[in-house]
Formats: structure tokens, sequence, C-alpha cells
């Protein structure tokens, strides 16, 4: 018996590279993210910080930098 195939498309009629990822690709780099976000703007949380929170001292050098830029 002989084994039905597929047609193979050619990629150049398609008009563009579909690639297919599982949906975790996507949700635990995002949950990473969130997660390290969160430990940034909530230091209390860890136990190492001290002093001024590492998120204040970013936002007031970025607010620097803009001020700097704008006339």
């Amino acid at each position: 018996m002989s084994v039905r195939t597929h047609p193979r498309r050619d990629p150049a009629e398609s008009g563009g590279v579909e690639i297919q990822l599982p949906w975790w690709a996507i949700a635990l780099p995002a949950l990473a993210f969130a997660a390290l976000l969160l430990l940034i703007l909530n230091p209390a949380d860890a136990h190492a910080a001290s002093g001024a929170p590492a998120a204040t001292g970013l936002l007031e050098h970025i607010q620097a930098l803009i001020s700097r830029m704008t006339p």
C-alpha cells in the first residue's frame, strides 16, 4: 500500500515565514519579567536591599536625562 503524502507548499507562495511557538515560550518569559519587575518596584521583599529603592534612583536618572534632552 502506498502512503498518501501531503503536497508541499512553496515558501515563496505563502508570502511569509510561519513560526509556531508553544504557549509556554511566551508565558514563561512574561512571568519572569513580571516577577522581576515586582521585586524592583517593591524592594521591601528583597531582604538584602538597603537604602533608597533602586526604582526611585532609576526613575530620577531617567527624568534627569529627559529634562536635558528637552529645550
